[in-house]
């Protein structure tokens, strides 16, 4: 049974005239005809009783009616809704995004897209690398803004900038006067971190090794913006992506660059690989990837 077979049959049965319903469907009597012949040979039974003079709906076609107009109605509704959904009408797009981005370069980028698309709902995740990972990879979300990951997680990643990290210190402090600061220099103060797993802490730890250098932690935490707040209390210092300099000095503390050595990793747009995006996915893909890189 078929929605134009079922489209057939309703006009057939609201005219109760074959003619009449003709010329609203825009067939020949005979393909109109042959529609509904082959409804009533799949259903096994008439629908209309027909004479020379007269169309009679059958006590079958009187049942089938009111189902007739409830699909068709469902139908009607099915097809307006993803015609919507191509047009950027309705819909919603969900992305996961680490907090350094999602706090920081995400929000002008959603209104961008916002100012675009307004009928579209975008669902956005705030949280730490590894679960943006995890999120694209289980399905969750169609979109991830991360570090670039291990070959094996066999996610699409492409790259939108490199971001360094940089040396975060009270305001009032004597390295704040610096034009730099080296590891070395840092790590003679209390250390503020994120917790593990964090991607930030286990990239800094990774690096740290190879010049031979532990943190001296002090104080950890889950949230960036915590972590800023105990630097700009004069707790500690800590290490944050170039790209929270600005949500650093809103919390009260100072940034710098960091050398000796440097360390940056890229960032970028996590999709599968095995998944084609959503339209609407697609149109905040395209705004992302239009976005200007942030001086780093």
């Amino acid at each position: 049974m078929t929605a134009k077979q079922l489209r057939a049959f309703i006009a057939v049965a609201q005219t109760l005239n074959f003619a009449q319903a003709c010329e609203r469907l825009h067939l020949s009597q005979s393909a109109l005809s042959l529609t509904i012949k082959a409804l009533e040979d799949h259903l096994g039974g008439r629908l209309f009783s027909r004479t020379t003079r007269q169309v009679r709906l059958t006590p079958e076609g009187e049942a089938l009616l009111p189902l007739a107009r409830r699909l068709m109605a469902e139908w009607d509704n099915a097809e307006d809704q993803l015609r919507q959904r191509f047009d950027l009408q309705q819909g919603r797009v969900t992305l996961a995004a680490m907090p350094s981005f999602a706090g920081n370069l995400l929000p002008p980028l959603l209104k961008t897209f916002r100012n675009r698309y307004e009928k579209i709902n975008v669902t956005v995740n705030d949280v730490i690398n590894e679960q943006v990972i995890d999120m694209v990879q289980d399905g969750q979300v169609e979109l991830g803004i991360a570090f670039e990951p291990p070959p094996s997680t066999r996610l699409q990643f492409i790259p939108l900038y490199r971001d360094r990290f940089v040396a975060v210190v009270p305001a009032d402090a004597e390295l704040a006067s610096n034009q730099e600061v080296t590891w070395r220099q840092l790590l003679t103060q209390p250390f503020i971190t994120l917790q593990r797993p964090s991607a930030v802490r286990l990239l800094l730890e990774q690096h740290l090794r190879e010049w031979q250098l532990a943190l001296p932690v002090a104080f950890e935490s889950h949230q960036l913006a915590t972590v800023g707040r105990m630097v700009g209390c004069g707790l500690g210092v800590s290490v944050v992506p170039a790209l929270c300099r600005e949500q650093m000095h809103e919390l009260g503390a100072c940034c710098m660059p960091l050398i000796d050595p440097v360390i940056e990793r890229p960032v970028g747009i996590l999709s599968r690989t095995d998944h084609e995006l959503s339209v609407a996915a697609q149109a905040l893909y395209d705004i992302l990837l239009s976005s200007p890189v942030p001086a780093c």
